[in-house]
């Protein structure tokens, strides 16, 4: 839990300063993210080909639409 006391001088410090200071925190976010990723390890991507079924789907979902709309 952030203290009173460190949200009070954030408060008083300079609009410069406060943006220093969530560039820093925002920095510091950022490269927490990368860090879920690990060299020479192997992540499964999703792709859209061979998605023969969703692909129908999408088509049907489509053509409905279209019927509801021009009907």
């Amino acid at each position: 839990m952030v203290s009173i006391e460190l949200i009070s001088t954030l408060r008083e410090l300079s609009r410069s300063d406060k943006f220093y200071i969530m560039q820093l925190l925002i920095s510091e976010l950022a490269q927490q993210e990368t860090d879920l990723i690990q060299p020479d390890q192997a992540y499964p991507v999703w792709s859209p080909y061979d998605a023969d079924e969703a692909a129908d789907t999408m088509l049907k979902a489509l053509q409905s639409a279209k019927a509801q709309n021009h009907g």
